[in-house]
């Protein structure tokens, strides 16, 4: 299929009922078609295998339509992005779940994307802040046989940065948290220690990720598997 045949396919696939459930839940843009995630990652699974389907990628993004974006993601080659275009890629997330998919389908399987985690949880925007630790969220979930020492790094940026009042990065922030802490039984002990004096920083964003991780990271199922 050529990006004019996906967009029109996309287009013919609106779904109005949709559209007013996602906006709800601060999915898309004005250009949603209400489309769900299993009928992207089908179509994802038709074009994945065209020669072309980077340059395909590439020109969905540009669409500007919110499904073409989380589409593109699907369909790009990791090994063909370069650093320049994740960085317009993550500079132009204008929500949670734009940025949430972009992160996992395509740039943590390039092989700087720990580079960027960290470049961009220092970012002032909102959705780069949040695609740093989205990435780093990435890292510890789909990486598990990698060091742990980089999931001590990203503790440190988890507790430098628990106090930032918007919405997107503390969810973030609390995310990677919880993630680290489920990890395994080394690292559980550690992330709730740094829970602990997140806590203590008591700020109204540092004392909701600290509770809300520690509330998690203490349930009884966690500690049985971690044993």
């Amino acid at each position: 299929m050529t990006t004019k045949q996906i967009i029109s396919h996309l287009k013919s696939l609106e779904n109005v009922k949709n559209q007013e459930g996602m906006k709800r839940f601060a999915i898309g843009n004005d250009n949603t078609l209400g489309i769900g995630l299993p009928v992207l990652r089908n179509l994802a699974k038709s074009n994945k295998k065209l020669p072309n389907r980077h340059s395909i990628a590439e020109e969905l993004w540009k669409s500007s339509i919110h499904e073409a974006m989380i589409l593109s993601g699907m369909v790009a080659d990791p090994k063909l992005l370069t650093k320049k275009e994740m960085d317009t890629m993550t500079n132009e997330f204008y929500s949670w779940d734009l940025c949430d998919q972009t992160c996992n389908n395509l740039f943590q399987k390039t092989d700087f994307f720990i580079e960027k985690a960290f470049e961009y949880s220092h970012s002032e925007k909102e959705f780069v802040k949040r695609a740093g630790f989205v990435l780093m969220v990435q890292y510890v979930v789909h990486h598990k046989k990698s060091s742990d020492e980089l999931c001590l790094q990203f503790l440190k940026r988890v507790e430098e940065e628990s106090s930032d009042p918007r919405n997107f990065v503390r969810k973030a922030v609390n995310w990677c948290l919880r993630q680290i802490g489920k990890r395994n039984s080394f690292l559980h002990p550690i992330a709730l220690e740094t829970a602990h004096r997140i806590l203590q920083l008591n700020t109204p964003s540092a004392k909701w990720i600290a509770k809300d991780a520690i509330r998690e990271l203490e349930k009884e199922g966690i500690l049985k598997r971690l044993q």
